[in-house]
């Protein structure tokens, strides 16, 4: 299975991500701001990351910048709790922007945990990597 970093300033999303992608067989890291989650990034091998947009410090669009130029094929989950509005007036939407900016899935916070384990499962599979679903593939490591 894969082993996954989630980058989130908000204690409780990252306890859901995680007990979700741990059931699921994943191998699992996680960080409470930009700044951390870089400092593991580099550390250690991914074979993907979650990354919320707000974050104090550094955010989610200043890290996938930094990611980005470690390692550009890195797949990349952003995940918001902002809402995504089509209102002219109203913020931009950032989840469509990430993903602009490199981000291969993007998930509204609050998600459910069939579009959470959908969208690693798309991202591996893009990746190459064995998904949840793949008995035929011994080992999704590199």
């Amino acid at each position: 299975m894969a082993n996954i970093l989630i980058v989130d300033d908000d204690p409780a999303v990252q306890m859901t991500i995680r007990l979700l992608l741990e059931r699921a067989g994943h191998d699992v890291t996680a960080a409470g701001d930009g700044r951390k989650g870089l400092a593991l990034f580099e550390a250690s091998q991914f074979d993907l990351l979650f990354l919320d947009i707000f974050m104090p410090g550094m955010d989610g669009l200043e890290t996938m910048r930094h990611i980005r130029a470690l390692q550009p094929a890195m797949p990349i989950i952003v995940i918001s709790g902002r809402s995504a509005t089509p209102d002219a007036y109203a913020e931009p939407d950032f989840l469509k922007m990430a993903t602009r900016l490199g981000a291969v899935a993007s998930l509204q916070k609050p998600f459910r945990a069939d579009a959470l384990l959908a969208a690693v499962d798309g991202c591996l599979d893009a990746a190459g990597m064995a998904s949840v679903g793949n008995p035929d593939v011994s080992s999704g490591r590199r």
